[in-house]
């Protein structure tokens, strides 16, 4: 086992991976930028270094500094969390080439899956459903005309080489099409500097369900469960559930034994993420996130599964120690996204937190690096806080959500509490019935009723 981990991240993942080391007594290393000088994770860890000034490109991705500070320190292995460098197969190759262990998967398994293109073909070869489109990055316009033409409208462009909604356009027609595509190319270039895109079919009312799976490349692999990640906001997600409201056994074990199939195939190592589209009872891969997820924490209430201490063990050379039927799923769990916005208007929120107090009791977990006095810094991603239920039943989840929203104390800055607070209370909601659409048509309807009662 390792000695010194280094975390290559910030706020609440930053914290959860030094918690996970502190209980398997390796010794951490913080980095931080200057505006994260009084982050929790830097006040726990057992030794810190400053990367850089605020800008992420100064800091949490400036690959150079991260090995530097690894390197002084110590340290035997890096974590790099989720986001920033998590699926840079480039950082994980430089963490290697200085005789340190990349928690996570290979190089070689983050360079094919984090292009989507490559990714899709990669697992088709895999046996897994794909949604149908282009085969490849599109190169001109009468060439996309073609392939819209033969998956028929409407149709979806997609960045080949990242995500979050950015370069991704609807096309119901070809009029949309010729107008969109130099946009979503535009869009491509200035978010990944890469303009390739391609084409997929645009499912009208699908949900989105990912599978968690663990591999130790040593021909081990289980699943975890699905998780339902339908709730978003222009691609991002806000809420998640485990079980999918939507599925029914024989399609859960369905999927559980192609992605076991292909990971098993693959020789797959560390955690990863299989995400698809699912409509009419059919799955469709979409992508592979190969690090660990925002969401984690909801496979790990309803398996027991500490991901964060198997991903360690794992890239320590260990095997798994269990097999596939020694997953036991227990109840249901919900994880919301606590952002530092408002909650109708989405403006970013930072600031200094006032009071602050955490909700608990049976079946409540808080992953946040929250406190009182704490700054809210400006410069990065706006979640500051992840709620996450258990519970015997999804009923059960949804009243003790209720009541740990009722609990939770954020103040001196907006935060998207109130706005889950209506979400859960919806009758759609309730009964399970939403798609990937539903709460961009929730909120229309709440700004319409808002509007109509002014």
């Amino acid at each position: 086992m390792f000695e010194k981990i280094l975390i290559a991240n910030r706020g609440e993942i930053a914290l959860r991976i030094h918690r996970a080391c502190r209980e398997l007594g390796i010794h951490t290393v913080a980095v931080h930028s200057t505006a994260d000088a009084d982050a929790m994770h830097v006040r726990l860890a057992d030794e810190s270094v400053c990367i850089g000034p605020p800008a992420p490109r100064q800091s949490y991705l400036n690959m150079q500094a991260i090995i530097s500070a690894a390197t002084i320190t110590g340290a035997e292995a890096i974590h790099p969390g989720v986001g920033f460098l998590a699926e840079n197969a480039d950082f994980a190759q430089m963490v290697q080439d200085h005789g340190m262990v990349f928690i996570g998967p290979s190089p070689e398994h983050i360079r094919v899956m984090g292009d989507k293109i490559t990714a899709k073909k990669a697992v088709q070869d895999l046996g897994i459903p794909t949604v149908p489109g282009s085969d490849g990055p599109v190169a001109t316009e009468e060439e996309a005309i073609e392939i819209a033409r033969r998956i028929g409208y409407p149709i979806l462009i997609k960045a080949a080489a990242g995500g979050g909604g950015k370069g991704m356009k609807i096309c119901r027609n070809e009029a949309d099409l010729r107008a969109q595509l130099p946009v979503a190319r535009s869009e491509a270039r200035a978010f990944f500097g890469n303009d390739a895109v391609f084409f997929e079919k645009f499912l009208e009312r699908p949900r989105h369900i990912e599978l968690q799976i663990l591999g130790d490349g040593q021909g081990n692999v289980i699943h975890l469960g699905e998780r339902d990640c339908s709730l978003q906001r222009r691609h991002q997600k806000l809420l998640e559930e485990a079980p999918s409201p939507a599925l029914n056994a024989a399609e859960r074990e369905a999927i559980g034994e192609i992605a076991l199939k292909a990971m098993g195939t693959l020789g797959y190592a560390s955690a990863g993420t299989l995400e698809f589209l699912y409509e009419d009872g059919q799955f469709y891969f979409i992508e592979m996130n190969t690090r660990l997820q925002v969401e984690h924490p909801v496979s790990e209430f309803i398996t027991g599964i500490d991901l964060v201490r198997e991903q360690i063990r794992i890239a320590a050379g260990g095997k798994l120690t269990m097999k596939q039927e020694d997953v036991r799923f227990n109840g249901a769990a919900i994880e919301v996204r606590v952002n530092a916005e408002h909650p109708v208007t989405f403006a970013p929120s930072p600031g200094k937190i006032g009071e602050y107090h955490a909700p608990g009791g049976p079946g409540v977990r808080v992953d946040s690096a929250l406190y009182s006095g704490y700054k809210v810094p400006s410069h990065y991603d706006s979640m500051v806080s992840k709620l996450i239920v258990h519970g015997k039943t999804r009923n059960e989840c949804l009243m003790r959500l209720r009541r740990a929203l009722e609990e939770y104390v954020i103040a001196g800055i907006d935060t998207t509490i109130p706005l889950h607070q209506k979400i859960i209370a919806d009758p759609d909601f309730i009964t399970g019935d939403y798609t990937i659409h539903w709460l961009e048509h929730f909120m229309e309807r709440t700004a319409a009723a808002k509007d109509g009662a002014a």
